[in-house]
């Protein structure tokens, strides 16, 4: 089963991925430097550090689907 704390929404604009909140900062509308391609392979199997633009802390993506990224640590509730 999924842990669901450790997932967060995304949304695709075209080919850019962009969540409408920071996990960390809160810092809203964030481009994230990944593209659609990007998220088809890391749900293959690949795993990715993802580094936020807005606050650099950065998150290790082992997972996503047609909403949600899944990282190796929470990101909702109490981090």
């Amino acid at each position: 089963m999924i842990p669901f704390e450790n997932t967060w929404p995304y949304e695709l604009i075209q080919n850019d991925v962009y969540v409408s909140a920071c996990p960390f900062c809160d810092k809203e509308n964030v481009l994230l430097p990944l593209k659609k391609k990007d998220l088809h392979t890391i749900h293959e199997g690949a795993k990715r550090w993802l580094v936020l633009p807005c606050c650099r802390n950065r998150l290790f993506v082992i997972d996503t689907d047609g909403d949600y990224l899944l990282a190796n640590q929470i990101l909702r509730g109490s981090r």
